[in-house]
């Protein structure tokens, strides 16, 4: 889920075009100031430049400039609006997690057009089935040279890797210095098929779990249209923290009171859950130590990944809301974080595939019966299976959820450009249609199948001003999708926030539910309509 207000998947999947040019660099040889090496273990540094010594900017494409360092003579010097790049060797560290950091200082940055533009510190990847970003979270206006950083997993078949330093659609001056990317973490081992002997676990007892997202807000008489009028047998109980921007008096100590605020509201629900037939998936959506997203909840990644207190923490939370729930008869299962996004993972922290294990262990010690849910990093789509394993224990469900293709389920969230893309058809020059969903979907089949485990779809959802009846044409192909594989689903999002409401209709000015049902609505109500109750 999403922001209130806003909703869908996050903005790092936002920079799709916003960094194309950083995939046109050159590849370069290793100058002195820029080393690379064979990556064969854990810490190697397969790049570095301190822009010190002959020929510093070799191998850097564009005109970057030099001028002092951080403690030091020299640094990349870059005052206009542009970028610099160069090709690093992909081929070397496929499957690795690599760390990048540098130092940087900024000078009279502009405010950023749209959240992914502004200081780019960014390692752009191609692999065959699309491109990724990831990049480190910059300040804009004034501020000394200051230590970034971010962590990624190189995809196994990606095909280039490269760096690009610069400003985007801003103005202002930077300076980089000390880059550095290193090896934190080798690739994970080969997938190995885990042969069921038995039944596949799925929590549950019904044919099939279909409802959508709820939020903490909801009254008692929402519950009752949706479990009792709609006839949906399972919601996905948000526990949102929503946060200021520039947010610095929150710590891991007022994190409990937080919790316990939200856990109340859940606690009153589910008798009225239990009473209206409706299964509970606890999603903890902000989880200690995480960072203000730009739809304005606290996310899945930042500390998460950096503080060992945040990931004990964590840890702790599961094991008190394990106890909490453990004789439930409403709760179906403990999703433990929404969207985990590994920014950086420090060098003594725990990744995602570690952190969920002890999290899922942690909870089982306390909850046999309950389902763990566990989403991949990044954002949870559907590709990040790609780079988790199953985790080892019994009682394990895999969720993912699907925006794709984001230009078109987000058009108008983010993007105030008024470019508008209509389902099925050509979508950021590419042809979107069912079976373009279908292989999409891909990685989530073979992993279902390879390690004989139940896939329960978390979210998904079209905006609703979609022109033309999009929305309903692309939520329809998804849950047929959904349904001809066995998955559980939960619709993003009931009587959240009116831009995902199928109660209300396509025209964006309208804020009031429809006097009437729309097709979404009759839509998601047939499917319904199918439901056992628990």
């Amino acid at each position: 889920m999403k922001s209130f207000w806003l909703g869908g998947s996050e903005t790092v999947r936002h920079r799709f075009l916003a960094f194309a040019v950083c995939l046109l660099g050159a590849a370069s040889l290793p100058t002195p100031a820029a080393t690379a090496q064979s990556a064969s273990a854990k810490g190697d540094v397969i790049f570095a430049a301190d822009f010190e010594g002959t020929n510093a900017l070799a191998g850097w494409s564009g005109a970057p400039k030099l001028a002092g360092g951080f403690q030091s003579e020299h640094s990349l010097c870059i005052n206009q609006t542009t970028t610099t790049q160069r090709t690093l060797p992909v081929e070397r560290v496929r499957g690795c997690v690599l760390s990048f950091s540098a130092m940087i200082k900024a000078e009279n940055v502009s405010e950023k057009p749209k959240p992914w533009n502004g200081v780019k510190f960014m390692a752009p990847i191609v692999a065959p089935d699309g491109k990724q970003w990831p990049a480190a979270s910059l300040d804009t206006g004034s501020f000394d040279w200051k230590r970034y950083a971010f962590t990624v997993r190189v995809p196994e078949d990606a095909t280039q890797m490269q760096l690009c330093l610069g400003l985007e659609a801003v103005t202002g001056k930077v300076w980089f210095d000390n880059v550095r990317v290193v090896v934190r973490r080798l690739p994970l081992p080969p997938p190995v098929p885990r042969v069921n002997a038995g039944p596949v676990f799925r929590g549950h007892d019904l044919p099939r779990l279909r409802g959508a997202m709820i939020r903490p807000g909801i009254d008692a008489a929402g519950l009752r249209t949706f479990g009792q009028e709609w006839n949906a047998n399972v919601i996905r109980w948000q526990l949102t923290r929503h946060a200021p921007r520039g947010e610095t008096s929150f710590t891991l100590a007022n994190y409990d009171a937080w919790l316990e605020s939200e856990l109340a509201k859940l606690d009153a629900a589910l008798p009225l859950c239990e009473k209206y037939g409706l299964l509970v998936v606890v999603d903890l959506h902000s989880p200690p130590g995480g960072k203000r997203t730009v739809s304005g909840y606290v996310g899945s990644d930042g500390g998460l990944f950096a503080s060992k207190d945040a990931q004990e923490k964590f840890i702790e939370v599961w094991q008190k809301m394990a106890r909490r729930y453990k004789d439930s008869r409403a709760v179906w299962g403990y999703d433990l974080a929404n969207e985990p996004v590994e920014d950086e993972v420090a060098e003594s922290m725990a990744d995602w595939q570690e952190l969920a294990g002890r999290a899922a262990r942690a909870v089982r010690a306390i909850d046999p019966k309950h389902a763990i849910i566990v989403e991949p990093a990044q954002w949870g789509s559907p590709n990040g299976l790609k780079e988790l394993r199953p985790l080892d224990m019994p009682g394990v469900v895999y969720s993912v959820h699907m925006y794709m293709p984001h230009e078109f389920t987000h058009q108008g969230v983010h993007d105030k450009s008024g470019k508008q893309w209509v389902y099925p058809g050509e979508i950021a020059r590419k042809h979107w249609d069912k079976a373009a969903l279908e292989a999409a979907l891909r990685p989530v089949v073979e992993f279902q199948q390879r390690y004989g485990v139940h896939i329960f779809i978390g979210e998904f959802s079209a905006i609703r001003w979609a022109p033309e009846g999009s929305a309903y044409r692309y939520i329809k192909d998804l849950i047929e999708i959904f349904e001809s594989h066995g998955w559980d689903w939960t619709y993003h999002a009931f009587r959240e926030w009116s831009g995902w409401s199928v109660e209300h209709g396509e025209d964006r000015a309208n804020t009031n539910p429809s006097p009437t049902p729309t097709e979404r609505e009759k839509l998601l109500r047939e499917w319904f309509s199918k439901n056992r109750k628990p």
